[in-house]
């Protein structure tokens, strides 16, 4: 409502990430719509279980890996035309501190934002010589369902908003960001070039 208010145009397209044949509809649409896509944001997350890794059910392995990594494939996979037609794409998925702390009873969550984090550098390496620009971002602690459901004693007053880094996204999205396959910290206020191994 308030892009159709500022003179824009918008279009709601819902769609349920484990629905792949839906997703694969979905890139076709909008470059037959629009001619481009300019900006993806991958945001498709659960927490999952927390508990024993090895706890953990092959069912809810699965549904966590579905939505953290395999919806946001398929998703970026479907799109690619789309991002591929603009003279300024940009990528920016979504990761977590998790994926470096690999606390005890987090991993399917953390194992699947390591992997999420691996499918942006191997993105952003295979576009490196292209427009297109790809960048992952921690958020870190933000006032959140998800946060709720996984520290529900801690006072969400204390936390950032998600308002607080919604101006952070807009610049990683902008046509004047030069940098891919980097982290924006969100906590830390910085980009990060992730460690590689020797």
């Amino acid at each position: 409502d308030e892009i159709r208010a500022a003179g824009g145009q918008a279009t709601l397209v819902p769609v349920d990430l484990s629905d792949a044949p839906a997703i694969e509809k979905l890139g076709p649409a909008l470059l037959q719509r629009w001619g481009k896509l300019d900006i993806l944001l991958a945001n498709a997350g659960i927490l999952g279980p927390l508990t024993p890794l090895t706890h953990a059910s092959v069912k809810e392995w699965n549904r966590v890996f579905d939505t953290n990594v395999t919806a946001n494939w398929r998703l970026l996979k479907s799109v690619e035309p789309a991002l591929q037609a603009s003279d300024a794409a940009r990528v920016v998925l979504m990761s977590s501190g998790a994926a470096h702390k690999c606390l005890a009873y987090w991993g399917p969550y953390s194992i699947s934002k390591a992997a999420v984090e691996a499918m942006a550098r191997t993105y952003a390496a295979e576009t490196a010589t292209t427009p297109l620009k790809v960048m992952l971002v921690n958020p870190g602690p933000l006032r959140t369902r998800m946060r709720a459901e996984a520290m529900p004693g801690e006072d969400p007053q204390t936390l950032r908003t998600p308002e607080e880094l919604a101006p952070h996204l807009v610049a990683l999205a902008s046509p004047d960001w030069s940098e891919t396959g980097k982290i924006f910290d969100f906590p830390q206020g910085k980009v990060l070039t992730p460690q590689m191994p020797a």
